[in-house]
């Protein structure tokens, strides 16, 4: 992979306030990695997001207007990264596509947030979407080490799904009714787009070492949808 195409959930890098070690590891494994690759990184909006979101919904907000206030958050906490990273990254925040190929020319380390509105979808859409712009695979940092039966944090039982097809990822993200601020491994808009242009999509866990030994092809542990 020249170019690497990833998004990072919110709930890893901003569970309850700014993870600084998590952050602080990123920033050095990206650095290393910028070295020998050009790096696309999509912030999630996490709980940061969900806290605007949640209670303009009780009040009967409409779901674009609560999607729109999801993009800003997200793009807020891409400007929160490139300021962390300084000079090793793009220091602006992309509004298109284009605009991120275009700052990939004399950047090595691309930090955006949401890009162009699509009805529900979330930051993961988008990370799928530059993905299939950049005809390069996809890796999805979560807060879990793959994607499993049910929720780990939830169910005991759930059993890691180490490997999927693309039809069997999409219809199980399908069944899931979409929410603004919504919390899944990927959203439904993001498995139509990798069922449909069929994007390698690797989904790992806050552990960076398996980003590293993914990168450099190496053994890792994550879910391979394919």
């Amino acid at each position: 992979m020249d170019t690497i195409v990833m998004s990072v959930g919110g709930s890893i890098f901003n569970p309850d306030g700014f993870n600084y070690e998590f952050v602080k590891e990123l920033k050095r494994v990206l650095t290393e990695l910028s070295k020998s690759k050009k790096i696309v990184v999509v912030c999630g909006g996490g709980k940061t997001a969900r806290n605007y979101i949640t209670p303009l919904k009780r009040a009967g907000v409409p779901d674009k207007n609560c999607e729109l206030i999801g993009i800003g958050i997200t793009r807020m906490n891409a400007r929160f990264f490139l300021n962390f990273f300084g000079s090793i990254a793009s220091q602006h925040v992309p509004a298109s596509m284009k605009e991120v190929k275009n700052l990939l020319i004399k950047n090595n380390i691309v930090f955006t947030g949401g890009l162009r509105f699509v009805p529900d979808s979330t930051s993961d859409g988008t990370a799928a979407g530059l993905a299939h712009y950049f005809k390069t695979d996809f890796i999805n940092v979560t807060n879990v080490k793959g994607l499993y039966t049910k929720d780990p944090n939830k169910f005991k039982e759930a059993k890691f799904i180490s490997k999927i097809t693309f039809n069997d990822f999409n219809k199980i993200a399908s069944k899931i009714k979409y929410q603004p601020g919504q919390h899944f491994v990927l959203d439904q808009n993001a498995a139509k787009i990798i069922k449909q242009h069929k994007i390698k999509t690797y989904i790992i866990g806050p552990d960076l070492n398996n980003l590293v030994n993914l990168i450099k092809g190496k053994k890792f542990t994550g879910t391979l949808i394919c």
